[in-house]
């Protein structure tokens, strides 16, 4: 999802049904505030969540929102389905309607969900280009041991989209159980991994999104609210 980014101008001409020259005008007379300060610039940059105010009325005041669930199984990772239950049915929030989820996970996966109404944040999370670790904890049918870890290491090629997987890390933690942490996230990938050694992935749940760490207190089914100040795109 795109972030709603463009020029201030184009904002309040729509917003105000004014044209480029009266738009000018509040500018030049200071009428127009953007974030709490006079914006004078007709390209000014602005986003959704810009504060922007004329004659101390409010244009636009939108708070970005930042959620954390613990996904069950049995409930998809979308804000509607007609079959299943949905991570939004879970949500108890008068925005909820406003939220897109960063970071998809399979029906029959558990774990750290990420929600939000910003696009920016969500981008950055999941962008190729910033290698976001993505942390799970995976139990299998069959035991692992060393060879796991550099086979995990290599990549493996996926013929039928034509690409090598991106280094990943594996941490034995038993005879069954390992961490798996990935920098990307393709179509039912860490079942695939193991695939290639013929071991069933058993349960997947993934414990961490980049510096987010699932909340030991949350239960399944359970959400809470992320401050604003933990927010970063870096």
């Amino acid at each position: 999802m795109e972030s709603k980014r463009g020029r201030l101008d184009r904002f309040l001409c729509k917003a105000l049904q004014l044209s480029k020259k009266q738009v000018r005008a509040l500018l030049i007379t200071e009428q127009i505030n953007v974030d709490g300060k006079p914006a004078k610039q007709m390209d000014l940059q602005i986003d959704e969540f810009s504060h922007i105010q004329y004659k101390s009325e409010d244009l636009q005041k939108r708070q970005p929102i930042y959620l954390m669930l613990n996904k069950p199984i049995g409930v998809v990772s979308a804000t509607k389905d007609d079959e299943h239950s949905t991570a939004l049915d879970l949500i108890e929030h008068p925005l909820k309607q406003e939220l897109h989820i960063a970071g998809r996970l399979d029906l029959n996966s558990s774990g750290l969900l990420l929600l939000t109404n910003d696009s920016r944040w969500s981008s950055y999370l999941m962008s190729p280009e910033t290698k976001v670790d993505k942390v799970y904890q995976v139990e299998l049918n069959n035991p692992v041991d060393e060879s796991y870890i550099e086979g995990f290491n290599k990549g493996f090629y996926f013929e039928f989209e034509n690409i090598t997987t991106q280094p990943a890390k594996l941490e034995i933690i038993s005879e069954h159980k390992v961490l798996v942490t990935l920098k990307e996230g393709k179509y039912h990938q860490i079942k695939r991994m193991f695939g290639r050694y013929r071991n069933p992935v058993k349960s997947l749940h993934r414990i961490s999104i980049g510096e987010f760490n699932l909340q030991e207190n949350l239960a399944p089914g359970e959400w809470s609210c992320i401050d604003q100040s933990e927010i970063s795109f870096a």
